[in-house]
C-alpha cells in the first residue's frame, strides 16, 4: 500500500510561494487612512512629549540617572554576551543587507521594484530625520556624562534618539508594512515591535543609551512607518520612470544588435524583367572609364595586311575523303593534283 509523504510547515511555505503570480494584483498599497493618521499624531505628539520631558529637566532624567546608576551589565552578567551579538539587530548596516535581500528577492519573482524603492525611502527618512535629531540635540550618552542629573544636552552628544531602536524600528517594521496579507502584518507588526525594543532595552543594559533615548528612537521609527503612504505616489512614479527607462534602453540595444540590411540595387535588365521601370536608384552606375589615346601607325595597303581568316577547315572530316585535304597545310599543288583530268 503506498502512502503519501507527510508536508512539512517549510514544504508548504516554498509550495505557496511556487504558486505566488508575478505582479499580485490583490496586495493592496497601504493608504493615509483616518486611523493612520490618529495614530501619527498621538506618536508625533508622545514624541515631542519625551523631547520636552528631558530639554526641561523631569522626572525622567532623574530616572535615567537612576538606571545608569543601577548597571545592569554588572547585575546579570551571564547575559551578557548574548545581548552583545542581540544588539546587532538594530545596526543598519548588517539588518538593511539582510532585509534588502529578502525584498530583493521579492522583487525579482514579483517583477516589481516597489519593495526595494520602499525600503530605500523608509530608510533615507530616518537618515535625515533621525540624525538631524541627534546632530539638533547634542546630548551625550552615559559614559561620556559631566554632569550628575543634568540633561547632557547641547553639549555635541549624538545618542538622543536612539539609532539602534529608531533603525530596528524601521527596519523590521518595513516587512510588516509590505505583507501581502492582513494576518502576516499584524504578526509581522507585532515581531518587529518586540524585536525594537529588546534592541533598545539591550543598549540601556550596555550602557549606552538612556532610557529616554530608547523611548524616543522607538517614536521616530513609528513615525517613518506611519508615514510611508504619503510617499507611494512618489514611489509609484518612480518605478514606472524606472521600468520605462529599461524599456527604452532595451529597444534601443534590440535595434542596434539587428539592424536592417541594405536593399538591394536592381540592373535595368533586371528591373525591365520585373516590370518596374529603371530609376536612378535601381540603375548601378558604370564606372567611369579615363579615354584612352591610341597612337597613330603608318598606313599599309590592303594587299599587305595580315590575313585573319582561321587556319584550317571548319568541316568535319568525311571517312570517304582524302586525308591530305583535310590537313591545314595544304598546297595548290596538292589540290590541282586531287582533280580529275579531263580530255584523252
Amino acid at each position: 500500500m503506498r502512502t503519501e509523504r507527510n508536508l512539512t510547515r517549510l514544504d508548504r511555505v516554498f509550495a505557496r510561494l511556487d504558486r505566488e503570480p508575478e505582479r499580485p494584483a490583490h496586495i493592496d498599497v497601504p493608504k493615509m487612512s483616518r486611523h493612520r493618521v490618529v495614530l501619527f499624531a498621538a506618536t508625533l505628539a508622545f514624541y515631542l512629549a519625551i523631547v520636552w520631558a528631558v530639554a526641561i529637566t523631569s522626572w525622567l532624567v532623574r530616572f535615567d540617572w537612576q538606571v545608569m546608576f543601577f548597571r545592569p551589565y554588572q547585575q546579570w552578567p551571564e547575559i551578557h554576551a548574548f545581548l552583545d551579538y542581540y544588539v546587532v539587530l538594530g545596526q543598519r548596516g548588517p539588518t538593511a543587507v539582510m532585509v534588502a535581500a529578502w525584498l530583493g528577492w521579492r522583487s525579482w519573482r514579483q517583477h516589481t521594484l516597489r519593495p526595494l524603492l520602499t525600503l530605500g525611502a523608509s530608510l533615507l527618512l530616518l537618515n535625515i530625520t533621525v540624525g538631524a535629531a541627534k546632530l539638533g540635540m547634542g546630548r551625550l550618552g552615559p559614559h561620556y556624562a559631566i554632569t550628575i542629573g543634568s540633561n547632557e544636552m547641547g553639549l555635541g552628544g549624538d545618542i538622543f534618539p536612539s539609532g539602534h531602536t529608531a533603525n530596528a524600528v524601521v527596519t523590521w517594521g518595513i516587512l510588516a508594512y509590505l505583507a501581502s496579507t492582513p494576518r502576516a502584518r499584524r504578526w509581522l507588526s507585532a515581531l518587529s515591535a518586540v524585536t525594537s525594543l529588546g534592541v533598545g532595552l539591550t543598549t540601556v543594559y550596555l550602557g549606552t543609551h538612556w532610557l529616554s533615548d530608547v523611548l524616543l528612537g522607538w517614536a521616530a521609527g513609528l513615525l517613518i512607518l506611519l508615514a510611508l503612504p504619503w510617499c507611494e505616489p512618489l514611489i509609484a512614479r518612480s518605478e514606472a520612470g524606472i521600468f520605462s527607462l529599461r524599456d527604452l534602453w532595451r529597444a534601443r540595444r534590440g535595434r542596434a544588435t539587428t539592424a536592417p540590411l541594405p536593399a538591394p540595387v536592381m540592373s535595368p535588365l533586371t528591373a525591365s524583367v520585373a516590370g518596374e521601370p529603371p530609376t536612378r536608384e535601381t540603375v548601378t552606375p558604370r564606372p567611369s572609364r579615363s579615354p584612352v589615346h591610341l597612337t597613330p601607325g603608318p598606313h599599309t595597303a590592303r594587299s599587305e595586311r595580315t590575313p585573319v581568316t582561321p587556319v584550317g577547315s571548319r568541316r568535319p572530316p568525311h571517312p570517304d575523303r582524302p586525308a591530305h585535304l583535310d590537313r591545314p597545310g595544304r598546297t595548290a599543288a596538292a589540290a590541282a593534283k586531287a582533280r580529275p583530268l579531263t580530255g584523252g
